[in-house]
């Protein structure tokens, strides 16, 4: 299975060819887009060739999302506390885009590594500002309390006029993911998919993961909430989110519906590639015996059999 990676390696090369390329560079304007409609504007000027104004559009939020001057809850102060002196909000941000901020590369750190590892921290903007909310309520699990001044149920947004729900409590917090495919065939792919999660974390290697269930109804954490949507939730303790472990589950947690979506069009797309070989194996087997009839009938209709008629074996005789 294939992990969605958090840096946006579109962005990430950018940063590192300005970085390598000293004082010079050249004006750059671009766009560029990634899953769930997650939009970046990037612009460079050769006036100022170390300073990057980045733009960022994040996906449509439903009415229930839980948004703050247009972002998510907490998502200014993850800035500031991720990049610090590095970056610059610029307020209001640039139309169409619900965050702009300036990017001074000259107060990178001078250690190579360091730097690197914060050019990758920028490039991974999207889980900074998206993942605040989750960040903040996962945090509140692994001290055993639950935020202040949040709601039973969270609603958080993560594609395009959707949303997941966060239900915090003390000891635990349940995610819940309500999945609308459109094809029915995705349907039942997702279920045979989603249920792979629950069949595996019954291995004896895997039995300490978050446990994952899946229903085509709405669970009790919903209830009250309009679904009409495969709804799968998975449940995560004060374990899971231990140190390091929480930037890790914050980034699997908010990209999951990404996660199933991308594995049931590549096993869709396996399926379809399949049964092509298949259609064309038996094209070749029906063209390999239409050419075998044609070379017996050649052989039949040639010069190699000669009709005798009676008429003709009398005269023979006489």
């Amino acid at each position: 299975m294939i992990l969605l990676q958090s840096p946006s390696r579109f962005l990430l090369q950018i940063l590192q060819d300005r970085v390598l390329s000293g004082d010079k560079g050249v004006d750059i304007d671009c766009h560029t887009v990634e899953f769930d409609d997650v939009r970046y504007h990037i612009q460079f000027s050769m006036r100022n060739p170390k300073v990057m104004v980045l733009s960022v559009a994040l996906p449509l939020p439903p009415p229930e999302a839980m948004l703050y001057d247009g972002l998510p809850l907490g998502a200014i102060e993850a800035i500031k506390a991720a990049y610090g002196p590095v970056i610059q909000i610029l307020d209001p941000p640039k139309d169409g885009f619900d965050l702009t901020m300036k990017i001074n590369l000259t107060k990178l750190p001078p250690d190579e590594e360091q730097r690197n590892a914060v050019l990758t921290q920028i490039a991974s903007v999207r889980e900074v500002v998206l993942g605040a909310p989750l960040k903040l309520l996962l945090k509140h699990l692994a001290s055993k309390t639950v935020a202040p001044n949040v709601d039973k149920l969270v609603a958080l947004v993560h594609r395009p006029n959707e949303s997941f729900f966060v239900a915090p409590q003390v000891d635990k917090v349940t995610v819940v993911y309500p999945m609308r495919f459109q094809d029915s065939i995705d349907i039942v792919l997702a279920t045979s998919f989603l249920q792979e999660f629950v069949e595996a974390r019954r291995t004896a290697a895997l039995n300490n993961a978050p446990s994952c269930l899946w229903s085509p109804a709405p669970p009790l954490e919903l209830k009250g909430v309009p679904s009409d949507a495969l709804n799968a939730n998975a449940v995560v303790f004060p374990r899971h989110v231990e140190g390091k472990k929480l930037d890790k589950t914050v980034w699997s947690l908010l990209t999951f519906h990404a996660y199933v979506s991308y594995h049931v069009k590549c096993s869709e797309g396996f399926m379809h590639t399949r049964m092509r070989r298949r259609v064309e194996s038996l094209i070749q087997a029906l063209d390999r015996a239409k050419s075998d009839a044609e070379k017996l009938k050649k052989l039949v209709n040639g010069g190699s059999f000669k009709r005798l008629s009676l008429k003709n074996d009398g005269n023979s005789r006489q």
